[in-house]
């Protein structure tokens, strides 16, 4: 089945968002071209502006994730970080059971596909510095702020 990709605006800037057999594969911030909608991207799409409103916390969607199986159990135990809280690198290794993986964890994390719903920008530093972020540490900041302010 060929891929589809929508290309939504948002808080955080212009979103392509694509789908394959059903299941989102990618959010990115790079300029795809556009092959049509579906279902499932307009209920991906619907589910990122309620959590830009911050009315979702956590999402609820189908995701085919491409990668290594060291790379897909780290960003399973990034699904687990709550909603408006941060966590280290060194958090998030123990969590996959890699604690002795500290880089290799923060490469997946780089390697992340599927960006804010698997929140890859709730993984600080241990020193409390945001650290870098495939979009950008102002992107990622930028997150972190946005659900600390939907918090209050």
């Amino acid at each position: 089945m060929m891929r589809k990709t929508i290309c939504m605006e948002s808080p955080a800037g212009t979103l392509y968002v694509s789908e394959e057999n059903g299941k989102i594969v990618r959010i990115s911030r790079i300029e795809e071209t556009l092959y049509g909608d579906s279902e499932i991207l307009e209920n991906c799409r619907c589910q990122l502006n309620e959590y830009f409103a911050g009315k979702r916390k956590k999402f609820d969607l189908p995701l085919s994730l491409e990668g290594t199986e060291f790379q897909k159990s780290v960003w399973k135990a990034m699904e687990e970080i709550e909603y408006g809280t941060c966590i280290s690198y060194q958090k998030l290794a123990e969590m996959a059971g890699f604690s002795k993986a500290v880089r290799a964890v923060g490469t997946a994390c780089g390697h992340n596909p599927i960006g804010i719903v698997i929140p890859c920008h709730r993984v600080i530093r241990s020193d409390g510095k945001t650290g870098n972020y495939a979009w950008g540490t102002e992107m990622k900041q930028f997150l972190i702020d946005l659900e600390k302010e939907k918090l209050r």
